[in-house]
């Protein structure tokens, strides 16, 4: 599992020109699902973010979690995230989970998230998407499991 974190001051999704989903400050989490992912890994990882200490606390050091600024969370699903490209110049998508597993961890890891945070949003599973977002800082992060959760 493969997941790019982002601390945005907005972000929204849009399929074929019409929006699905807006979110204002919080975090927008692009999540791709490799072969060999499992539950184990999609809980871990939806506790993991959730208890990130990223947002700024009065001092302005990042001593916050999305949970204690009340942010909202948006979540897209990237199979491009599994891609490998060591090789050449066309990236190979070998390492991506097929439909099956991809769509049930991805839906773990939405519930898991709604678990923590209030407010969350989606876009459309395997649809084409637009994302429109307003990073703040910015501040980045790559997150992937390395052997299994405990690794991570």
């Amino acid at each position: 599992m493969r997941i790019i974190l982002q601390r945005v001051k907005r972000a929204s999704v849009s399929v074929d020109g019409e929006i699905v989903s807006t979110i204002g400050n919080g975090l927008l989490i692009l999540i791709g699902v490799e072969k060999g992912d499992t539950e184990r890994e999609a809980k871990y990882l939806a506790k993991k973010i959730c208890d990130l200490r990223i947002f700024p606390d009065e001092h302005g050091k990042m001593n916050l979690s999305v949970k204690d600024v009340n942010g909202e969370v948006m979540i897209i699903s990237q199979f491009t995230l599994a891609s490998h490209i060591k090789k050449g110049n066309r990236p190979g998508f070998s390492n991506a989970a097929g439909e099956n597993l991809a769509i049930s961890l991805y839906k773990l890891f939405v519930e898991e998230i709604k678990k923590q945070v209030k407010i969350v949003r989606t876009g459309i599973f395997g649809a084409y998407m637009e994302v429109n977002l307003v990073n703040d800082g910015p501040v980045t992060f790559i997150l992937e499991k390395f052997g299994g959760a405990e690794g991570i």
